[in-house]
């Protein structure tokens, strides 16, 4: 499937279903909690003496309380049962509620709409394992970046739909055109939104039980302790869920603030408020469907630090854009748009969700990838744990922080400097996702490539890839382009360039010198790559010794026969073209080229098929290398 396009997945019986099951039932989340929302801050209504501001922060804890609660559970299950008969029981159970919800809107009893609510985070809690379980059963790898782009894109496509009509059930122009009330009109749509999902629901194929012999402990402390245990044996996947679980709060403390802040700040109508959630949502799916572009069909982490560094920016930006607050009154969308700063508001939380998309489907799709296979639903479950924890930590910290005194646009400027601290932080713990940003910016920004036969690097096991020395950036550029991590054979007189050597030690290459220069040196670089490729990783070599100073192939020296005959694996022959006399090549004097030169041009990146190792000698190597690149130095 690779290199096929995401949106065909939409045709196909075994994502279609599954995909507008879990749209509706995002659609339905959303119709209610907006329209509950706004009902409660345009219409001044106090529960336990509470005003819409408090309201509104408590409505966004009781519906992520229960992920907290009770994923253990939902994890377990998950595993044990059968998918799509687990997603029919759910969606039955979203009838119930909603035929719950309608009652209490009409009899307008609003504490027993946030029991209600509490009930939907239930709901919602079994349906997240299940969710995100069922893609890596159903797709193969390179079609998990755009699964979940489809459907963190879809959510947020749901999440504007909702917006919308929760918005257009309970505003005036409904209950002024028609003998409905609010109330009915919205309980009426919750309704249908959820049989309707129920009738697809039952079209989502069999998805096999992968821990079907489960016992089901019903001690949810114990149980969530064990999960979270089953996060962390894997580190990249328990970071990943940290950074998944920070976007939760992240997002949860942006967009629970933006009724009060159209209210109380930008003196907006309801119409303004759907305006400014619907920024983020489209935001957020715009950036979701264009991680697969951007990624080319694979898990491309590199994409996590951009986001990140987009969130923050236009997270201070939206402080910056409206600070104080507005006097004269903005009734609909267009007088919202026609004041100064208006597009800039809408514009700051678009470009905040699309660069949350950018941030979470690949660490999404990392979790699925990663994860033991029987034990992913329950590490779904620890995910949606930690993410409800944060969120409501992130509910309370608004609250704390409101009632201190300060500004809703002071803590969306405090949200976004945490967001650069707690960046920092994660990347510090887990360089890949760095190297892999530094990566995806020079493959996808600095040059142009064109990547050929990146078939013939195996996709398990161990192998060797020779590749011709052309300039500095020559293993970022190899890593940028393949899809399994890569160790590097690297002169170790480059670990002596400060930044070269800060990058080159993060991505874990491994430093050789010649016998006459430091023979401990390269004794010990032997070994370390036989450790590796008796650990099935990939290990690329550099045979010509030294980066090229005219442009042509120098001869490969026979470390690479060395490294053969104690590890017979095959060899992969790659070629680069195109980089001799750019700006990280070097002059013929040695140095490093001080004028930019060959920025954003083609190179080529072209792999031979394996090597048998019975066949391989540095002479036919350099051949092949040779023939592989041709004229394009």
């Amino acid at each position: 499937m690779s290199g096929s396009n995401q949106f065909s997945l939409l045709g196909q019986r075994r994502f279609a279903p599954f995909f507008a099951t879990q749209f509706l039932g995002a659609l339905n989340d959303n119709i209610f909690r907006n329209g509950l929302v706004i009902l409660i801050t345009f219409q001044g209504v106090k529960v336990a003496g509470m005003d819409h501001t408090q309201l509104a922060n408590v409505a966004a804890g009781l519906f992520i309380l229960p992920f907290f609660l009770f994923s253990a559970t939902a994890g377990q299950l998950a595993d044990k049962y059968e998918k799509s008969m687990l997603i029919r029981r759910i969606k039955a159970l979203e009838i119930v509620l909603m035929i719950l919800a309608a009652l209490a809107l009409y009899t307008g009893s609003y504490a027993l709409l946030l029991l209600v609510l509490f009930l939907m985070g239930c709901q919602s809690t079994m349906f997240g394992p299940v969710k995100y379980a069922y893609l890596p059963q159903q797709l193969a790898d390179d079609e998990l970046v755009g699964g979940n782009a489809l459907v963190e894109s879809g959510t947020y496509v749901a999440i504007i739909l909702g917006l919308i009509v929760g918005g257009i059930a309970v505003s005036d122009v409904i209950s002024g055109s028609v003998s409905f009330s609010k109330q009915a009109a919205l309980g009426s749509c919750l309704i249908f939104v959820a049989v309707t999902g129920y009738l697809i629901s039952r079209q989502v194929p069999q998805t096999v039980a992968v821990d079907p012999g489960l016992k089901i402990s019903l001690n949810a402390w114990q149980e969530t302790w064990r999960i979270v245990q089953f996060a962390r044996e894997e580190r990249s996947v328990f970071l990943s869920i940290l950074g998944i679980s920070w976007f939760w709060f992240f997002g949860s403390a942006m967009t629970i603030q933006i009724p009060a802040y159209t209210a109380d700040l930008l003196n907006g109508s309801e119409s303004v408020t759907t305006l400014l959630l619907a920024a983020f949502a489209i935001g957020v799916g715009i950036g979701s469907l264009l991680c697969e572009r951007m990624s080319g069909h694979r898990i491309e982490l590199g994409l996590v630090p951009f986001g990140s560094i987009g969130l923050s920016l236009f997270a201070a930006d939206l402080y910056f854009a409206q600070p104080d607050v507005v006097a004269a009154p903005a009734n609909s969308v267009t007088e919202f748009l026609a004041r100064p700063g208006g597009w800039r508001i809408w514009l700051d939380l678009a470009l905040i969700g699309a660069f949350g998309g950018f941030y979470s489907v690949p660490l999404y799709a990392l979790i699925q990838k990663r994860s033991k296979r029987q034990h992913l639903s329950r590490i779904i479950a620890a995910n949606n744990i930690i993410n409800a924890f944060l969120m409501v930590i992130a509910a309370i910290m608004s609250m704390m922080l409101l009632n201190a005194g300060f500004s809703i646009p002071e803590l969306f400027l405090i949200i976004g400097v945490l967001n650069a601290i707690v960046a920092v932080y994660i990347f510090s713990l887990l360089p890949e996702f760095l190297m892999r940003f530094l990566a995806w910016l020079v493959v996808s920004i600095v040059y142009r490539l064109k990547p050929a036969g990146l078939d013939n690097i195996p996709v398990k096991g161990p192998a060797v890839v020779v590749c011709n020395h052309v300039s500095y950036v020559d293993p970022i550029i190899l890593a940028g382009s393949v899809r399994r991590p890569m160790r590097f054979v690297m002169w170790y007189k480059i670990f002596q360039i400060p930044v070269l050597e800060f990058i080159f030690r993060t991505m874990k290459a491994i430093p050789i010198a010649g016998a006459r220069e430091d023979k401990a040196i390269m004794d010990e670089a032997f070994e370390l790559v036989d450790a590796e490729l008796a650990a099935g990783n990939v290990v690329c070599i550099f045979p010509e010794g030294a980066i090229t100073r005219d442009g042509e192939i120098a001869r490969f020296r026979p470390g690479i026969e060395k490294i053969i005959r104690r590890r017979p694996v095959p060899v992969v022959p790659a070629s680069l073209g195109r980089l001799w006399g750019s700006w990280f090549s070097r002059r013929q004097d040695g140095g490093l080229r001080k004028i930019p030169g060959r920025l954003f041009s083609k190179v080529t990146v072209r792999f031979g098929e394996p090597v048998p190792a019975s066949e391989v000698t540095a002479e036919k190597l350099e051949l092949l290398v040779r023939t592989l690149r041709g004229d394009e130095r």
